[in-house]
């Protein structure tokens, strides 16, 4: 796998990502401030932008993760109920000052953690299109359509 730089954007590139986030997500009435690709959200990491796990810990630690990511799951294992402590543990480690850029799978479970947040005054909230894994392909798989990892970007596994 190739790992793609990322330099660090300047405010005018900064301001220009996040513009482009929130248009993508008038154009979906979305109630958080907008969606980034996962090139756009190492972008933003790389200027200081947290980037909120929401799966499950198992998938975090097993199927991989981006470094300097937090976990707060959105759902509880293996009940598949909401965490009905997410606000609380997502408080522990960003503020809703931050800009947070929430990330799952493939971006369902980060878009209703996105609406959770934003409800909770995180204004800065933004999901991240195509999760870590990406959506399916043909054959059923993850990883070759979309997501952060089919990107190139840095990311570990335990």
């Amino acid at each position: 796998m190739t790992l793609i730089a990322t330099p660090v954007p300047t405010p005018v590139e900064l301001q220009i990502t996040l513009t482009q986030a929130a248009t993508r997500g008038d154009a979906k009435s979305l109630p958080y401030a907008g969606e980034v690709t996962p090139r756009e959200a190492h972008q933003l990491q790389e200027a200081g932008a947290k980037i909120i796990d929401v799966r499950y810990g198992f998938e975090h630690e097993y199927v991989g993760r981006i470094h300097g990511s937090s976990l707060v799951p959105w759902k509880i294992y293996p009940e598949g109920t909401t965490n009905p402590k997410f606000i609380e543990q997502l408080s522990a480690v960003a503020s809703p000052d931050n800009i947070v850029l929430l990330l799952c799978r493939s971006g369902v479970r980060s878009h209703a953690a996105s609406i959770a947040a934003a409800a909770a005054g995180y204004t800065k909230a933004y999901n991240i299109i195509g999760g870590f894994e990406g959506d399916l392909d043909t054959n059923g798989h993850r990883g070759n359509v979309n997501g952060w990892r089919h990107n190139g970007l840095p990311w570990v596994q335990s």
